[in-house]
């Protein structure tokens, strides 16, 4: 009899639990009943962990999101996509050009090349305004005695066994006199300017081999090596542009400790130190020359024009004394380390990386590997502390599990993708973001094979494809029409520029005119053989396989055979893209913010493991990238992409598809907090910025006890 009446007791003890637990246990409505601090805390999902907190090392994007709010950099980019001071206050661009004298040359005229006379011929034209752009940037001009100085120079070459290994050479550079330029600005056109008065052949013919010693008992391979780096070693014209920036006074670090030049210069250094094998090194190598002008002034010397350099500013600054030789020294005999591992210990062996001290607006509390990472504000950050006091990233491998934390409001942020957000975009608890940002998917033909060799081929087989429905049905409408190599949310982009129309029986026509004919089979044949090619992706990318599908389809209906195939990525890029031994691919860019295209574009990037990996080659193109890469004045640079952008866009070496929209979900309780004019809080939507990026005014987000009503 206890036992029946126990177990009729047992259920409904149970239901009066659940009944508790309904009005007990705090819904998503009501998070933070019984813990109020879940209002100023914030948590994102992750896939993955951190691997180096150190702006310096890190190359994945879980550790550069952490290390976004520890450190910052001397500059930024606005909302307007426009640089910005940050632990800088302003900075000014200017350049010191450098000519050599050639004694073995002569003036137009006739006459003998000297320091005296050049000089002389070069201030008679600046003074009477005959050039404008002389007479707009140069401020002086003097003359340089001649030098001499000994140079280490560094040789790839092949030892015994073919592999490539470097030597070092030590030269002897005799420097002839020169006339230094100081201009205003920098003038990518100074020396041509000067063409009228040098003549055509100046640069052409320079004694090198009287200027430039070297050890006798060299072999031929590295004299033949040396040689090519002659106009490195002793460039006849040289531009230096110059960057000086004002720092910002009174900023600290999170241990107290004073930012200031000295941390802007070490920072330099430790990225260019080898031994610390930094990712960030091909940003900083344009750079001659690191100068502290006094405590809140440093100048930055560069050896060639190259105008994105000054992007690399935007990385955070790292510490000297936590990280200088002395402090290295003292935690590697701290830690007891053996002989070995202490010759070789450097920076990314410090537990600095796993304990990082910067300057921004967070701070480092804690990190459980492969679990969390915490976060909380800087209180004395220069620009005043941020609304959320916690930020933690949680390690959550699978994508559901994201979501169903996320809707239970255990987490604010995870990658939801274009067809989760489509399910946020009615419910009224969500706000949900899609916008621009810098990627761009497409199709890229093998320029190098004879099919794809002409560009209206090449613009047939875009035209073929109906670009609008996969927009709307592969991506929910999570995309935009897009036309050339530059995010669209840049200045760089040409919106003027229309795509390419889908017009199948255009296609058809143009390949009829290129002699492919209909068979009776329906493929479009010429002397014989039919018009058909692989098309291939890599696997774990259902957007892209889906894409390959529905070309396939399209270039079937005007008759051109296509076979397609998926290959794991490390296949798909060590076997096909990198060695160029391909068709045509579906594959993706993103972008950054400089215009500089020569890595993806220039024909000398075209060979095995380059990115120009579809072979596009073009003179006009070359000019253009160069020209952009080395031009200082904005308006000019954006005259310039924009006609890059079209004749690109012209020739057709990718089908430009669509750019995805980057898409967010957020609790509508997270908002924008501002101090109103009354002294009372204000409220506003989050938004994002022309980047598409809906964070940039993070330090102002906190989620409230209620939804606001707009």
């Amino acid at each position: 009899m206890f036992v029946k009446r126990l177990l009729l007791f047992i259920p409904l003890v149970l239901v009066l639990f659940l009944l508790q637990s309904y009005v007990w246990v705090p819904t998503y409505e009501n998070q933070a009943a019984g813990n109020p601090n879940r209002l100023v805390t914030y948590i994102e999902g992750s896939s993955g962990d951190a691997k180096i907190l150190n702006p310096a090392l890190n190359a994945d994007s879980a550790s550069s999101g952490i290390v976004s709010h520890v450190f910052e950099g001397l500059l930024d980019l606005d909302e307007n996509l426009d640089l910005r001071g940050r632990l800088a206050t302003d900075w000014q661009i200017t350049e010191r050009a450098y000519l050599a004298v050639n004694p073995y040359h002569r003036f137009p005229d006739g006459t003998e090349v000297t320091g005296t006379v050049l000089l002389h011929r070069i201030q008679k034209t600046w003074i009477a305004g005959a050039d404008e752009g002389l007479k707009r940037y140069v401020q002086s001009l003097e003359l340089l005695p001649s030098t001499q100085r000994e140079e280490t120079i560094s040789l790839l070459l092949p030892d015994a066994d073919g592999k490539p290994q470097l030597k070092d050479v030590v030269v002897t550079v005799k420097v002839p006199a020169r006339v230094a330029f100081n201009l205003s600005q920098v003038d990518q056109d100074l020396f041509d300017r000067l063409t009228p008065i040098l003549g055509e052949q100046y640069f052409e013919h320079f004694p090198y081999n009287e200027l430039i010693r070297y050890p006798k008992e060299l072999g031929k391979e590295t004299k033949d090596a040396l040689r090519e780096k002659f106009p490195e070693i002793l460039p006849v014209g040289e531009h230096n542009p110059t960057i000086v920036f004002h720092l910002r006074k009174g900023v600290n670090f999170q241990d107290g400790h004073e930012f200031d030049a000295g941390d802007v210069k070490f920072t330099y250094e430790a990225i260019m130190n080898p031994k610390n094998l930094s990712p960030r090194t091909p940003d900083f190598e344009p750079i001659k020359t690191v100068e502290i002008v006094d405590p809140y002034t440093v100048k930055i010397i560069y050896k060639r024009l190259y105008s994105p350099a000054i992007n690399a500013w935007t990385m955070g600054i790292l510490p000297e004394h936590l990280l200088n030789d002395a402090t290295m020294d003292r935690e590697k005999r701290d830690r007891g380390l053996s002989e070995e591992a202490q010759a070789t210990f450097g920076m990314r062996d410090s537990q600095f990386n796993r304990h990082p001290i910067g300057t921004g607006r967070f701070q480092f509390l804690e990190w459980q590997g492969d679990e969390y990472i915490h976060l909380n504000r800087f209180d004395d950050y220069w620009e005043g502390p941020a609304q959320y006091q916690d930020y933690y990233m949680r390690i959550i491998p699978e994508l559901f599990t994201q979501e169903v934390e996320f809707r239970t409001g255990a987490i604010d942020f995870y990658g939801a993708q274009p067809h989760q957000v489509d399910r946020y975009k009615n419910d009224p608890t969500y706000q949900w973001f899609s916008s621009l940002g810098f990627a761009y998917t497409y199709i890229g033909y093998n320029n190098r094979k004879p099919m794809f060799a002409d560009a209206d081929i090449r613009k047939a087989l875009g035209m073929a494809i109906n670009v609008g429905e996969i927009i709307q049905y592969l991506m929910y409408g999570e995309g935009e029409r897009t036309t050339g190599p530059y995010p669209q949310n840049t200045e760089w982009y040409d919106p003027a520029i229309q795509p390419l129309p889908y017009d199948p029986q255009g296609a058809q026509a143009i390949f009829q005119q290129h002699g492919w004919k209909l068979n009776g089979d329906g493929w479009l044949e010429k002397d014989g053989k039919i018009f058909e090619f692989n098309l291939i992706t890599n696997n774990g990318n259902p957007i892209r396989k889906n894409l390959m599908i529905i070309a396939q389809n399209a270039w079937k209906k005007i008759g051109v055979k296509v076979n397609t195939q998926v290959f794991e990525w490390a296949v798909f890029l060590g076997d096909f893209v990198n060695t160029g031994d391909f068709d045509a691919v579906v594959l993706g860019w993103s972008m950054g913010i400089d215009p500089d295209l020569y890595q993806i574009w220039h024909s000398s990037q075209a060979g095995p493991q380059q990115l120009n990996f579809v072979g596009y080659t073009s003179q006009r193109a070359d000019e253009l990238i160069v020209r952009i890469r080395q031009e200082y004045n904005r308006d000019r640079q954006r005259q310039l992409t924009h006609e890059l952008h079209r004749l690109i866009h012209e020739d057709q070496p990718y089908t430009f598809l669509y750019a995805p929209l980057s898409t967010r979900v957020l609790d509508k309780k997270i908002v924008l907090v501002n101090d109103g004019a009354d002294g009372k809080e204000d409220y506003q939507k989050i938004y994002p910025t022309k980047s598409g990026d809906v964070t940039f005014h993070f330090h102002k987000w906190r989620k409230l006890e209620f939804t606001p009503d707009f």
